[in-house]
């Protein structure tokens, strides 16, 4: 996993504009028809409706029967679908799109952290004592403290101390994750639960950050999360799936409609998703369409491939899909750990010896992504630094030439930095270029962990959208939520204007020339998500699609583009079935 301040704070607020989310809805309104009876369920009249599609833009007024869209057209056309058991929406000019589809998302990680020591509201150090400390006080009973998103920008170097924690939680163990899911923080009693001493050996997918002495400061970064990480206690089925329910009600708030799970298996530091999947569809709660990516694990090698065919056929049914595979190719730039094509800067601007971590060796990369591609699994690949996107490209490449091209439909996600002899590469080789748009703004942290690191001309690679776009590539969208909000208004807001929501005016564009169009981000955010999501009947409006559609507050391409963010989702719809209404709907 890797928003304003975009990736890490604008998941400051994650109620849905104080409205209701109603998580089991019943039925659009329908009553018995004979079987020549032509009529619609469901009515969407007065629009503007923004349909997706390039062959017919807008339309006024949409018809649904059952959980299909039979017709895209104008009032008074559709009115005569319109019967005595149709249920009408009066648009009154509010927008009508497809629903948003999140194409990386973790939501039980999002769902489960809503009710732990929950950091993501807060950016200042003196507020993460205030929150650790009341959360602490409140459960007494609990054997550890847990939860995160905390704001590296808030600790000297991203670095907070053990000592901070021990402050205030002295006779328990704390482990608390950072808003990037990349780093975990650690008090003395946590660290010696897990036997974490100056002579423990950093793993060689992550490190153990230590003082002048040797001595571990409590940070510890990527796979070494997973030396205390594996010490917490695992969460019951009961709590995943209520976190996997209470994610999804916000989902729907934000009018997503589907998603991509970016993790379904047992990671660094987390627990294995699956199972709250499986229990939510058995039980009729499971609302969303998912698509599942299987966590690859990186310590082992093509021996996993049958037991991950195994676990696709297993869980694939109803809304759940689990034909995608995760591979996690590299870090983040922040504590050094993304990949780089050149050596990271120091402090002094000087070279480092350190270019960041490819956790898969490149060339068994090609191989493992040739034999995935072959059992018609879709790659998600976690690509952050440009070597990363580059053995990710490679690794594509490689699965083309050998099997040709299949329609598994590879996806790179984050794309921080891509050098730009490879952005023609992801239409050539049909790899979906998955952006999170929330993160491309300027903020503290670039300022402060980012740009210094990268120098001028690597920082000026960061988040390449309009080049993507210019060049060809499919963009797809998502949220990473927990790591930034999930809002996906609050993303296009970024993607148009490269600037966090209610900036001061003097605030700098980032990066201008990568900005795109509202049409073009909204598309990422729908067909192209619904693209990546192998979604085919979904992400578009038009007679035959799914009536997987969201009502906005207004038409937001019809007012200034620095207040996207202003817009709010009023009811989602998930095959016809209204899954959100707003209050003031």
């Amino acid at each position: 996993m890797t928003a304003p301040q975009t990736r890490h704070h604008w998941s400051s607020n994650l109620m849905v504009h104080s409205t209701t989310v109603h998580p089991e809805p019943g039925p659009a309104a329908a009553s018995p028809r004979s079987p020549g009876d032509h009529r619609a369920d469901l009515v969407f009249l007065s629009g503007p409706v923004h349909t997706v599609d390039p062959a017919r833009t807008r339309a006024s007024a949409v018809a649904v029967r059952g959980d299909r869209i039979i017709a895209v057209g104008h009032d008074a056309a559709v009115r005569e679908l319109i019967g005595p058991g149709t249920e009408v929406v009066d648009l009154g000019g509010k927008l009508l799109i497809p629903g948003f589809q999140d194409a990386h998302v973790h939501p039980v990680g999002g769902g489960l952290e809503l009710a732990l020591c929950d950091l993501s509201a807060a950016v200042t150090a003196a507020a993460y004592r205030e929150l650790i400390s009341a959360y602490a006080a409140a459960h007494p009973e609990a054997p550890w403290i847990t939860g995160g998103g905390w704001s590296m920008e808030a600790f000297p170097g991203g670095m907070p101390t053990r000592e901070f924690l021990d402050a205030l939680v002295p006779d328990r163990p704390v482990f608390l994750v950072n808003r990037d899911h990349h780093g975990g923080w650690a008090n003395t009693c946590a660290l010696e639960r897990a036997g974490i001493t100056a002579g423990t050996p950093d793993p060689a997918d992550g490190r153990i950050e230590r003082d002048a002495d040797g001595l571990p400061t409590g940070m510890l970064q990527e796979g070494a999360m997973r030396l205390v990480g594996d010490l917490v206690p695992e969460p019951t089925l009961a709590e995943r799936t209520a976190g996997l329910l209470r994610a999804q009600r916000l989902l729907h708030g934000y009018g997503v409609t589907a998603w991509q799970d970016a993790m379904l298996g047992r990671a660094p530091g987390a627990s294995d998703v699956t199972p709250a999947y499986v229990a939510a569809r058995s039980e009729g709660k499971l609302t969303a369409r998912v698509r599942g990516a299987l966590w690859w694990e990186r310590d082992r090698g093509v021996e996993q491939i049958p037991e991950l065919v195994a676990r696709r056929e297993e869980l694939t049914g109803g809304r759940l899909q689990a034909a995608s595979v995760k591979i996690m190719q590299d870090g983040i730039a922040e504590n050094h750990t993304a990949a780089m094509l050149t050596p990271y800067l120091t402090a002094c601007g000087c070279a480092s010896d350190n270019s960041g971590i490819s956790f898969i060796d490149p060339e068994e990369l090609h191989t493992y992504v040739t034999r995935l591609d072959a059992e018609g699994f879709q790659v998600h690949f976690h690509a952050l630094g440009d070597r990363a996107v580059r053995e990710a490209l490679d690794a594509v490449e490689a699965a083309r030439r050998a099997n040709g091209r299949t329609d598994t439909r590879p996806h790179l996600a984050h794309l921080q930095v891509v050098h730009p002899e490879d952005v023609p590469r992801f239409r050539r080789l049909g790899a979906t270029a998955n952006i999170q748009a929330l993160w491309a703004a300027h903020e503290p942290q670039m300022d402060e962990l980012t740009i210094p690191f990268l120098g001028a001309q690597r920082a000026a690679w960061q988040y390449p959208f309009g080049d993507l776009l210019r060049s060809g590539a499919t963009l797809a969208a998502g949220s990473d939520w927990p790591v930034s909000s999930p809002d996906p208004l609050a993303a296009l807001h970024v993607a148009v204007n490269r600037r966090v929501p209610d900036a001061p005016d003097s605030a700098p564009v980032f990066l201008p020339e990568q900005r795109i169009d509202l049409g073009a981000a909204l598309a990422a955010y729908t067909a192209g998500s619904a693209y990546a999501n192998h979604l085919d009947d979904t992400g578009t409006i038009r007679p035959g699609m799914l009536a997987d559609l969201a009502v906005l507050d207004r038409d937001p391409f019809d007012g200034p583009e620095d207040e996207i963010a202003a817009t709010r989702v009023l009811q989602t719809f998930v095959g016809g079935r209204r899954v959100y209404a707003a209050d003031d709907a």
